[in-house]
C-alpha cells in the first residue's frame, strides 16, 4: 500500500510542477477536453451545417440547386427572389438578404453538391409534408428558370424528393 501511495504522490507532484512551469495539463480533464473539442469542431467546421431554421435551410437548398450549373443568371436570381417573397411571405429587402446569406454560405463549386447533400441529410426530418412539397416546387421552378433543368439539377431534385419524407403536418413556413 505504501508503494501505491508513494507512486500517486510522485505523479501528483510531477503534474503540479508541470502546471507551475506553464505546461498545459488540461488534457487530463475529460470534461474540459470534450468542451474544447466541441468548440474546435464548431469553429473549424463548415458554417452551412450550423443553420437550423427551416426557412434558411430551404433558402440554401434552393439557391444551391440554382448554382449547381455555375453562377446564377439574372432570370434565376429574379425567380429565387420571387419565390422567397411569395412562399416565405418576405418583403423584397428581406428576400434579397436571405438570398445573399444563402449564396455566401455556399462553398466553392467543387464542394457544392456535397454540401447540399449533407445539409439535406441533416435536416430531412425538420420539414413537414407541406413544407417539403413547397420546397420541391420552389426547387423545380428555380432550376427551370432558364429553360429545361440540367441533368445535375434534376438528379439533385429527385434525390431531395426521396430524402424528404413527410412527417406529421406542422403547418406552412410562417411561424405559429
Amino acid at each position: 500500500m505504501h508503494i501505491v501511495l508513494g507512486l500517486l504522490t510522485s505523479i501528483l507532484t510531477i503534474l503540479y510542477l508541470l502546471d507551475r512551469l506553464g505546461v498545459d495539463i488540461g488534457w487530463l480533464n475529460p470534461f474540459a477536453w470534450r468542451r474544447r473539442r466541441a468548440w474546435a469542431q464548431k469553429y473549424e467546421g463548415d458554417p452551412i451545417y450550423a443553420v437550423e431554421d427551416p426557412i434558411h435551410v430551404a433558402a440554401i437548398l434552393i439557391t444551391g440547386a440554382a448554382k449547381l450549373e455555375g453562377d446564377l443568371s439574372a432570370e434565376q436570381k429574379q425567380t429565387v427572389l420571387d419565390q422567397f417573397e411569395q412562399k416565405f411571405s418576405l418583403n423584397n429587402q428581406a428576400a434579397k438578404e436571405l438570398m445573399t446569406a444563402a449564396t455566401h454560405l455556399l462553398g466553392a463549386p467543387q464542394v457544392l453538391e456535397a454540401q447540399l447533400n449533407g445539409l439535406a441529410d441533416r435536416h430531412k426530418a425538420t420539414f413537414s409534408g407541406d413544407q417539403a412539397e413547397s420546397l420541391l416546387d420552389m426547387l423545380h421552378q428555380v432550376a427551370s428558370a432558364d429553360g429545361e433543368m440540367s441533368a445535375t439539377q434534376r438528379e439533385f431534385v429527385n434525390s431531395l424528393r426521396a430524402r424528404l419524407t413527410p412527417t406529421e403536418p406542422e403547418g406552412t413556413w410562417a411561424k405559429q
